[in-house]
């Protein structure tokens, strides 16, 4: 059974730092890719950030580039989300997932599929 668990989140200042973690278990070797996305209240679940499986590409948002960093430790089945310079506009939980796809097309990031999303942890950007 594929879970993903996430951890790290915290009330922190504007222009503060987070890292957040996704801990991975039962997911099969073929998974395309997992990413992280964020669903502030009352607004749609946004794509952040993905890292690919084949290459280790990492790709993402507009709103985030340049200020959030995904990485992956392999050998623990974690993949990690640094955050730096946080904003008020920052504010959402945050979950992982193994999207079906996810990208760059025409400089823009993109992230479908959130499949086996996790529950999230809370992310709060606030003086």
């Amino acid at each position: 059974q594929v879970q993903f668990v996430e951890s790290g989140g915290d009330l922190v200042q504007p222009g503060g730092s987070l890292r957040l973690s996704c801990a991975a278990s039962g997911v099969s070797s073929d998974y395309y890719a997992i990413g992280w996305f964020r669903q502030a209240p009352g607004k749609e679940p946004e794509g952040v950030s993905c890292i690919r499986r084949s290459d280790g590409s990492t790709y993402y948002a507009d709103s985030v580039k340049g200020r959030f960093t995904i990485s992956r430790d392999n050998a623990e089945n974690m993949v990690y989300l640094q955050m730096n310079s946080l904003k008020p506009e920052d504010t959402a939980v945050y979950s992982c997932a193994a999207p079906t796809g996810c990208g760059s097309y025409g400089g823009s990031y993109y992230s479908y599929g959130m499949n086996y999303r996790g529950r999230g942890t809370q992310v709060t950007v606030s003086s």
